[in-house]
């Protein structure tokens, strides 16, 4: 892979790296030859990022030359987002208060080299504000009240290095450039797709032998495919296509992957949409019924109609937080003192909640839904003596039976219900969850992510199934691809 630095004047350049070619902004912007160049990596460097400067402009159409930049233009556009770097210091405080705590108070300024610092005890948090914003240098200045508050984060030009951190930032700036990004791929690997996944995480959308066949039907059509993990996002624009096999959340990191996939132009499943629509209850309930897709009497709760919950409902009832998962945060109550207390707890995370009958029944169906086409269907069983496939209690999880049976088996009603549902949400990977009741199938909800365990879901397509995944991502790419060089 080629590697271009792009900078406002070359000749002001005074950091000399063996193996990359320093440019001018304008020569990049505007030289044909360049605009044609394949597998190339270009750090920007420039004075500016400012809108419509020539800095801007180097990004934008990186991105659009498939040219893999750093900063890309969605960083660029985070870095100005004030809420966003808020949110970030949020997700790393803890880190913070410890890096810093040596420091005493009054103000500290910590300027980062691809993700390294002069001072070897903020290495971490460095390499955090790298990885959440991927920059060649960046500048966080942190000041002290009562504990540690990053009061701004932007982009440092090369211009403005301390002169006495220059020889650091060449070092570290060699050292990201030498060191190996990923294996290399096969003569038969066409594109590169990552696959975010954290095998400590309890109760993951997919197990390590799933994800092992995963990586292995990848293969089969054509990707180097490579596990990642959380702090590999500044990783990202080294890879075509982005599949995310942790649960997800809009205020998570796995939100932020998938938005930073898609303004790269890559591939990703989920996408952000799907995470945004499929994560939150209201939003779904009022979709379903909108678009007149059955769902089981519903009502959305707040402080002021806490009163007409039973009267609606009746008892048992179900109440839900609006981003519960794997049924947790899901809640059945029997009463009016359970249900007071219930809706304590809940409303004091969420300023609003979903309230369902109780639909009483032996399994919920799940189908997976892909690329607008059902791919699996499975019964999932409730836990012995409990309400819900799942029972967590004392630390202790059990599971409720299942069984896989073929698409074209299953109740032609329970498909289309499943079909249409899904395409409300988009055309990415979905599970659909529908109860039974008679001859009548109400819609529970829509995941995003979906679990897919080896010897659960693909029990009857076996490594068919894996296949189907990556086929689907295959021709995206392809697309995109295409777009890219036309």
């Amino acid at each position: 892979m080629k590697t271009l630095i792009v900078v406002n004047n070359p000749q002001e350049w005074s950091l000399k790296l063996d193996g990359v070619e320093v440019v001018s902004a304008r020569t990049y912007v505007m030289d044909a030859a360049y605009a044609r160049l394949k597998d190339v990596k270009v750090y920007n460097m420039c004075k500016s990022y400012r809108y419509q400067t020539i800095g801007y402009y180097v990004s934008l159409l990186a991105t659009a030359r498939n040219h893999r930049p750093m900063p890309d233009v969605m960083t660029i556009q985070d870095l100005k987002s004030q809420t966003l770097v808020k949110f970030a210091s949020e997700d790393l405080d803890q880190m913070i208060q410890k890096s810093l705590k040596p420091l005493g108070s009054g103000r500290y300024i910590l300027d980062i080299y691809f993700g390294k610092s002069v001072d070897k005890k903020l290495d971490r948090v460095a390499a955090q504000f790298f990885n959440l914003f991927p920059s060649p240098f960046l500048r966080a200045v942190f000041t002290y009240t009562d504990k540690w508050t990053l009061t701004s984060l932007n982009s440092l030009a090369a211009s403005e290095i301390v002169p006495d951190h220059k020889g650091f930032a060449v070092n570290a700036a060699e050292e990201y450039f030498s060191k190996p990004k990923r294996i290399v791929r096969k003569k038969s690997a066409r594109y590169d797709l990552a696959i975010l996944y954290d095998p400590k995480e309890g109760h993951g959308p997919s197990n390590e032998k799933a994800m092992q066949k995963f990586v292995k039907a990848a293969e089969s059509v054509g990707f180097y495919a490579e596990l990642i993990s959380k702090d590999d996002m500044s990783r990202l624009a080294e890879f075509d296509a982005l599949f995310i096999r942790q649960t997800t959340s809009v205020n998570h990191f796995t939100y932020r992957f998938a938005r930073r996939a898609e303004a790269n132009g890559m591939v990703v499943i989920d996408d952000p949409q799907s995470i945004l629509r499929c994560t939150n209850k209201v939003y779904l309930a009022e979709l379903m019924d909108k678009n007149k897709v059955p769902i089981p009497k519903t009502m959305v709760v707040h402080k002021g109609n806490l009163d007409q919950i039973a009267q609606t409902m009746g008892f048992p009832c179900v109440l839900k937080q609006p981003d519960s998962a794997f049924s947790l945060g899901v809640k059945k109550v029997s009463s009016q003192e359970e249900l007071e207390k219930t809706c304590e707890v809940l409303l004091s995370k969420s300023e609003l909640l979903i309230a369902q009958e109780f639909l009483p029944t032996e399994f919920d169906w799940r189908v997976g839904v892909l690329d607008g086409q059902p791919l699996y269907v499975c019964k999932y069983f409730m836990v012995k003596k409990h309400w819900q496939i799942i029972q967590s209690e004392g630390g202790k999880t059990r599971y409720g039976d299942f069984e896989t049976i073929p698409v074209e088996h299953a109740p032609t009603k329970l498909i289309k219900t499943a079909v249409k549902a899904a395409n409300l949400i988009g055309d990415g990977l979905y599970g659909v969850d529908i109860k039974q009741v008679g001859r009548e199938y109400y819609l529970i909800e829509v995941n995003d992510n979906p679990s897919i365990d080896a010897g659960v879901e693909d029990q009857y397509l076996k490594d068919e199934l894996y296949r189907r995944v990556m086929r689907v991502f295959l021709k995206r790419v392809e697309e995109n691809s295409y777009g890219h060089y036309a």
